[in-house]
């Protein structure tokens, strides 16, 4: 069974300095290498993007939780860019993000990252530049890979697992009003329908499906004919109510940890709800022992994802503090406001230390946004009139016109960025700071 492990493990500079000096003088547990790659989506269907190593996605990597780790980013591109590592609470000067101090690695040279991942669950990596209308950069490009941090505990609750990273490509701007960002190419694991290896099952197996949306910009909506997914983690955490569910709702940045149980021999779809996306590529074949022919898609029932189906009661103790972000669009419709105003100027967060700070996140527009605070877990407190407690995230969806509320607990004193994950809306000014006190 998948495990949370989260706030009571936290990361400090102190422990990251104790291994920095011994990190400088062995080899690097991994090397990237940033550069520009000729990548086949399908046959006769290449593309030229930013890639890790040379393949989408990057290389999936497997760390011990609480185990030192060194990893050497070599950028052979033409401009600075830096690696964020989603989901771990580590230190800021090696989280990614140029606005908390960790320093970018210069056009054709190379840094060395040395932290101790924690917590434990399915994280990501992926580049943190800022894009603007520069599609070519950022999370547009094909710099994104899967990172799984073991705890050693024993799974036992399933056979084996199967990646699945969404991804889009040739994005280009629709020239509305407001801006907006559409995309050619849809992609599970590098490749559009058809062009990957199925993934192949035996009937009776139970698979772990990590599921990770890398989307610069959309939500997924996931399905398998056939077949529901038992949904154990969210963002790597462990939910407090395992749920079985037809379709899982994924937005940018979230992750789903879902065993499914094969039962329903053939050879099947799986991919996005929508028929243009999967037209456009999104979907990869399940293919049974022993089944042959064209995979088949039938929709799925109705369903409505609520966060709150896959958490507890709402017990949480008061908290020491509160603040109230409120997201707004200018009137171009496409810059972004938090409290009246965009970044750098949008004021930060400020928390003490020990303390458990509440924020109240106030959606005044017509657009979800899934919004990421790095180096930090928080607990899921209300999304619009769902109250709820015990579901730990990083990227939590605030609908539409509706208000959200989540914990902080704060105990990762340093820098940390606040951010609307579509990297459009990021690159226009949704975005502040958390601070300590």
């Amino acid at each position: 069974m998948l495990r949370r492990h989260f706030l009571a493990l936290p990361v400090g500079a102190l422990a990251s300095a104790m291994h920095r000096a011994q990190a400088q003088d062995r080899p690097a547990d991994l090397t990237l290498r940033i550069a520009e790659t000729s990548w086949e989506l399908a046959p006769k269907h290449s593309i030229k993007t930013l890639t890790y190593n040379g393949q989408i996605p990057g290389p999936l990597v497997r760390v011990r939780a609480g185990q030192p780790f060194v990893v050497d980013v070599i950028n052979d591109s033409a401009e600075e860019d830096l690696v964020h590592w989603h989901g771990l609470h580590i230190p800021s000067d090696v989280d990614g993000a140029v606005e908390q101090g960790t320093p970018p690695v210069p056009a054709h040279s190379r840094r060395r990252y040395e932290f101790v991942p924690q917590p434990s669950g399915t994280r990501w990596y992926h580049s943190h530049r800022m894009a603007h209308t520069d599609l070519r950069k950022g999370t547009y490009s094909g710099q994104a890979g899967l990172m799984i941090v073991e705890d050693g505990q024993d799974p036992g609750r399933y056979d084996r697992e199967v990646p699945i990273f969404l991804k889009e490509f040739e994005p280009y701007l629709r020239r509305n009003r407001p801006l907006d960002v559409e995309f050619r190419a849809f992609t599970i694991n590098g490749r559009m329908a058809g062009a990957a290896e199925p993934i192949r099952v035996k009937p009776g197996e139970r698979v772990l499906f990590r599921i990770v949306n890398a989307s610069a910009t959309l939500m997924h909506h996931i399905a398998l004919p056939g077949h529901r997914f038992n949904v154990v983690a969210l963002d790597g955490n462990t939910v407090p109510t395992p749920t079985v569910v037809p379709v899982l709702d994924i937005a940018p940045g979230e992750r789903v940890d879902a065993i499914v149980d094969m039962t329903t021999p053939g050879v099947w779809w799986l991919g996005d709800t929508r028929t243009a996306q999967r037209d456009a590529g999104m979907a990869i074949a399940v293919e049974y022992a022993g089944a042959s022919g064209a995979p088949r898609w039938l929709p799925p029932p109705p369903f409505t994802w609520d966060y709150g189906t896959f958490a507890g009661a709402d017990t949480q103790a008061p908290p020491d503090a509160k603040s109230t972000l409120v997201f707004r669009a200018e009137p171009d419709g496409h810059h972004w406001l938090i409290n009246g105003k965009g970044y750098p100027k949008a004021d930060p967060i400020v928390v003490r230390e020990g303390t458990r700070h509440r924020l109240i996140l106030d959606n005044q527009s017509a657009d979800d946004h899934p919004v990421h605070l790095h180096r930090h877990t928080f607990e899921v407190v209300r999304v619009g009139d769902r109250r709820m407690g015990g579901l730990m995230k990083d990227v939590l969806v605030v609908p539409a016109w509706k208000q959200a509320e989540i914990d902080i607990p704060a105990v990762h004193p340093g820098l940390s960025l606040f951010h609307c994950h579509q990297q459009f809306h990021m690159d226009m000014g949704f975005m502040t700071m958390l601070r300590y006190a």
